[in-house]
């Protein structure tokens, strides 16, 4: 649980003592490699905080294809935030793509560590604003550049999905086909 703690601590001050209060709102589990955090069609329950492993969070198109959405690795949280927030169906999917230990919190515990613990407010502040600041990065690289630019990106940015997916996995996230991430990767070593 030190992970969290210092996690927390990048974003927002917590005392020991509001830790322990902080702590108290989850749940500790393990979900196995290729098991569901969440499917298609079911409501997010709750946010989870992957201490150890790899997720990816996916759609299947009209055609039958996966489209990766988002890509959680440890220190990151996975959820479907409109679902999770709103109530609704998911139309996502999220997967173990490693082995996970992850610490959940249900949106009822959210709401009360709000009022129990400034902290968690600051925390979702920051979140919240490095969110939209990643999500608009995103969407300008995927609309205005080449393949080429958004994977030098995606590389810069995060090393380590690199290292923690396979190619298919990042070209789809990348909104490409793994044939076209093949060509810019080979492209970039003959550089």
């Amino acid at each position: 649980m030190h992970q969290l703690f210092h996690y927390i601590n990048k974003y927002a001050i917590i005392s020991q003592e509001d830790f322990k209060v902080f702590l108290s709102h989850f749940v500790q589990k393990k979900i196995p490699k290729k098991q569901y955090f969440l499917e298609e069609g079911e409501i997010c329950r709750h946010m989870a905080f992957i201490v150890k492993g790899a997720m990816r969070q996916y759609y299947i198109d009209e055609k039958g294809v996966e489209r990766i959405v988002n890509l959680y690795v440890e220190n990151w949280w996975a959820a479907d935030f409109e679902s999770f927030v709103m109530h609704t169906p998911s139309i996502y999917s999220i997967d173990a793509w490693e082995d996970c230990e992850v610490l959940l919190i249900s949106r009822e515990n959210t709401l009360k560590l709000r009022n129990q613990c400034p902290a968690f407010n600051e925390l979702l502040l920051r979140l919240d604003e490095l969110n939209r600041i990643t999500t608009q990065k995103r969407i300008t690289y995927s609309i205005s550049y080449t393949a080429e630019v958004r994977y030098k990106y995606f590389i810069d940015s995060f090393p380590y999905f690199v290292k923690r997916f396979p190619q298919h996995i990042i070209a789809s996230y990348l909104g490409i086909t793994k044939d076209t991430l093949s060509r810019v990767r080979k492209k970039m070593l003959e550089k």
